[in-house]
C-alpha cells in the first residue's frame, strides 16, 4: 500500500509540476509534509539542500530521497517512477499536438499566459526555503536568538556573487558550503 501512495504522491507531483523543480517545491512539500507527514519542515529543508546538490532534477531526486526513507529501495523505485511518468505521458503528447497545431494564435497564448503562475511559483519556493533556514522557529520573529544569521550572510553573499560577480552557481554552493564546514569546525556551537 505504501508503494501506491508513493507513486501516487509523486505522480501528482510530476503531473501539475510545471516550470522546473523550484516551481515543484510548494506542490512537494503539500505532499510530503501536509497530506502524508512523510517528513517535517525542517527535513524538506535538507531535502531540497541535498536534491539541489545531487546531480539531476529537484523533483526526481526528492522522489527517489523520500521513497527511500519511507519503504527503502521499491520506495524509491515506485516514487520515482510516479515522478517520471506523467512527464513522459505529457510530452509524447504534447510533440504531437505542438507539430500539429504550432501555427494557431490561441497556443501561442496560452504558453504565454502560463509564465506568470511559473514565477509566483519559484518565488514561493524560494520562501519556503529561506523561512526555516533563517527563522528555526517557524515565526517571523526578529528577537535575539530566534534569528539564524548566518544564513543570512550566506544568502547576501551568494545574491551578490551571483549577480555582481557572475560566479558559477556551483561555485557559489561550494564556498557556502565550505564556509560553513568551517564555522562548524573552527567555532562548533556558533
Amino acid at each position: 500500500m505504501i508503494y501506491l501512495k508513493l507513486f501516487w504522491a509523486f505522480f501528482q507531483i510530476g503531473a501539475f509540476s510545471f516550470g522546473g523543480g523550484y516551481a515543484a517545491m510548494p506542490l512537494i512539500k503539500q505532499q510530503i509534509i501536509t497530506t502524508y507527514h512523510w517528513l517535517t519542515i525542517n527535513d524538506f529543508t535538507d531535502l531540497i539542500t541535498i536534491s539541489q546538490m545531487t546531480p539531476g532534477p529537484i523533483a526526481i531526486n526528492s522522489a527517489t530521497f523520500v521513497g527511500n526513507q519511507i519503504a527503502g529501495i521499491p520506495g524509491a523505485f515506485f516514487a520515482t517512477l510516479g515522478c517520471v511518468l506523467p512527464s513522459c505521458l505529457f510530452v509524447t503528447f504534447l510533440s504531437w499536438a505542438y507539430n500539429r497545431y504550432k501555427n494557431l494564435s490561441i497556443l501561442q497564448d496560452i504558453l504565454e499566459s502560463l509564465r506568470p503562475a511559473v514565477v509566483s511559483m519559484i518565488a514561493v519556493a524560494g520562501i519556503d526555503i529561506l523561512l526555516p533556514a533563517v527563522f528555526p522557529s517557524g515565526s517571523l520573529s526578529f528577537l535575539p536568538g530566534q534569528v539564524k544569521l548566518r544564513p543570512v550572510l550566506y544568502f547576501a553573499a551568494a545574491v551578490f556573487l551571483l549577480q555582481k560577480k557572475k560566479k558559477d552557481p556551483i561555485l557559489v554552493m561550494v564556498l557556502c558550503g565550505v564556509a560553513e564546514v568551517a564555522v562548524q569546525l573552527l567555532m562548533p556551537g556558533i
